[in-house]
């Protein structure tokens, strides 16, 4: 079968291909495909609900990202967040692609430890990092620990007894537009000092023997459509000093719906890289720390259809939800949704996408149409890829999604569905004699 990207009267799926994965298409059947392989296959083999990648387009993110900050700006490197999808095969591409990685916590150093990931290439976030954790770093040999404030520097002049290269994080005074669960560059974010503090600490680490201080860091926010905030971000770091590097984090937001529309890479590389000619030394070394833009749009959720119901609205309700899409109900995002399998019917229904979780706010995307559904159809969510598994969760006793990378005609599991087994393990204790 020879798979196509139609647009079918009595449809938006002209317009969702650009919110799809790079490498989606629709075979003969009216059949979505991710990378190659039909949903309908996806879902017999591995279940549901499921998270899909395009693995090509992945890479192909990356390579965007990478390739284009360095024909830029030479002195640069692309740290991958990896806080959006904190799995193991993930940070093994990351490592395949040449990308260093930051990490927010002990959990995300073990696992792209456990990907081959080369400690000197991980850079350690977080405001605040404990005293195990930060051991834990230091003993693993981390490239990078970025510091967020005076406390974390007590920390390390216990801990050290070796030189450990240091970045500091301040706050660039930016209020981005976002929603506010997601800015974290105005005044009163709790992450990193304001420019004053900042400067002590800078004192304070360029004076200690095993503190190697090599320059700052500012991240103002997540999902930022408005790459001019970017720029500000970099003008008003500058101010903080000359240093030999300069690591002004990620945010690049992507489009999750129809009516958004994302800055591309190459314009979000322009207005970084014009600002840092502006403000920045021409020798600095230039980081960036893209996440949720490199992961959302190759990702999708598959779910199927467990119960319609048509009461005072249609409800279409499938076998996951607020527990697989925590990130809906938290920051409020709209989200398309489409019916996978049936792709080129008419979209003649208004349905409300529900979870099966037992919460009245388990709402996935509210007035999606679609055509009429039917209990066992399979539904993708688009653009899912990022954090949907980083905030995955048990509720109900919900079990965490597999999740799976597509590309070229073949699927491979890279994180297994976790089990009722997985589920009771760390309730071992209160078991007694009782094995389930």
């Amino acid at each position: 079968m020879t798979a196509t990207r139609p647009a079918p009267d009595g449809t938006r799926l002209g317009e969702l291909w650009r919110i799809l994965p790079e490498d989606a298409a629709a075979n003969a059947d009216g059949v979505l495909e991710i990378g190659g392989v039909a949903v309908t296959e996806l879902a017999e083999r591995f279940g549901t609900p499921l998270h899909v990648y395009d693995e090509a387009g992945l890479r192909r993110q990356i390579r965007r990202f990478v390739d284009g900050l360095r024909a830029r700006w030479p002195n640069s490197d692309v740290l991958f967040a990896s806080k959006s999808l904190p799995a193991v095969g993930m940070y093994r591409i990351a490592q395949e692609e040449g990308i260093a990685v930051d990490v927010a916590g002990g959990g995300e150093l073990r696992m792209a430890l456990a990907a081959g990931v080369d400690p000197d290439r991980l850079y350690f976030h977080g405001n605040a990092k404990t005293d195990v954790e930060l051991r834990m770093a230091l003993d693993v040999g981390i490239g990078t620990i970025i510091v967020d404030n005076d406390d974390e520097l007590d920390r390390l002049e216990r801990l050290l007894d070796r030189p450990q290269k240091l970045l500091l994080r301040v706050i660039p005074g930016v209020e981005a537009t976002t929603h506010a669960s997601q800015a974290t560059g105005g005044l009163n974010s709790k992450f990193g000092l304001p420019i004053d503090q900042a400067m002590r600490a800078i004192t304070r680490m360029q004076a200690h023997p095993l503190m190697v201080f090599e320059g700052v860091h500012l991240h103002i926010g997540s999902q930022i459509l408005d790459t001019a905030q970017f720029a500000e971000a970099v003008a008003k770091i500058s101010t903080v000093g000359t240093f030999g590097t300069y690591d002004v984090g990620g945010g690049l937001g992507v489009s999750y719906t129809y009516a958004e529309e994302a800055p591309s890479v190459e314009s979000y590389l322009d207005a970084i890289v014009a600002a840092a000619q502006a403000h920045l030394p021409a020798d600095a070394r230039l980081l960036i720390e893209p996440g949720r833009a490199i992961v959302a749009r190759a990702g999708v959720t598959l779910y199927r259809v467990t119960t319609v119901k048509r009461t005072g609205r249609t409800f279409v309700a499938v076998d996951g939800g607020l527990a697989d899409q925590m990130d809906i109900a938290l920051t409020q995002q709209r989200y398309e949704a489409i019916i996978a399998d049936r792709l080129l019917e008419p979209w003649t229904e208004t349905a409300q996408l529900v979870g099966r979780q037992c919460e009245s706010g388990d709402l996935l995307v509210d007035g999606v149409r679609m055509p009429p559904a039917r209990v066992g159809d399979l539904v993708v969510m688009p653009a899912t890829g990022a954090y949907a598994y980083t905030m995955s969760n048990n509720y109900n006793g919900a079990l965490k999604p597999a999740i799976v990378f597509a590309r070229e005609g073949e699927a491979r599991l890279v994180t297994r569905r976790e089990t009722y087994h997985d589920l009771l393990a760390t309730h071992a204790p209160a078991m007694a004699d009782v094995l389930i």
